[in-house]
């Protein structure tokens, strides 16, 4: 009996809807970083792209636990001295909320040509609308796994705004 390798022929690719109202980002990105490497198909080879293509829709919508909505910052840097710029969650996800989801999946997939390669199939909106229908993708849901554990905890950029 010889052990199957994964061919690139042999891969398919779907397409997911998976709609981020209400749930934590940490968790929605973990379980989008392992739809777009694939690790959910039975065919999955580390050194293949096997993975699906991901809608993400209401990602202004997306909740964040405790003080991470206010305490945590979005930090990048130009390459240049004194080039550090720190923007809080509060602001990132007035401003893009996109960026908030499209940062959590990034760094939860290889830092390679081939993690590059899977994170250009996810394609993040901050509102229901996407123009992938044509695609026709199928409903992921995630609040089962996704949702947060103690409510009472877990804040909206909304509940902010309105707060303060």
């Amino acid at each position: 009996m010889k052990t199957h390798s994964t061919k690139p022929s042999e891969i398919e690719r779907d397409w997911h809807l998976v709609d981020a109202e209400g749930v934590v980002l940490g968790r929605l990105a973990s379980e989008v970083a392992q739809r777009l490497m694939g690790k959910h198909k039975p065919q999955y080879v580390p050194h293949l792209d096997t993975g699906d293509h991901v809608i993400v829709v209401n990602a202004a919508k997306v909740v964040l636990t405790g003080n991470k909505l206010v305490a945590k910052e979005a930090i990048r840097h130009s390459g240049y001295p004194g080039g550090l710029k720190k923007v809080p969650y509060s602001k990132l996800m007035l401003e893009r909320p996109e960026k908030a989801i499209e940062s959590a999946v990034r760094g939860m997939l290889p830092s390679t040509k081939l993690g590059r390669a899977m994170f250009k199939k996810l394609k993040v909106y901050a509102g229901p609308e996407h123009p992938h229908t044509s695609q026709k993708p199928k409903t992921l849901d995630l609040k089962q796994v996704a949702a947060p554990h103690n409510p009472e905890q877990a804040h909206t950029i909304e509940e902010v705004v309105q707060g303060g």
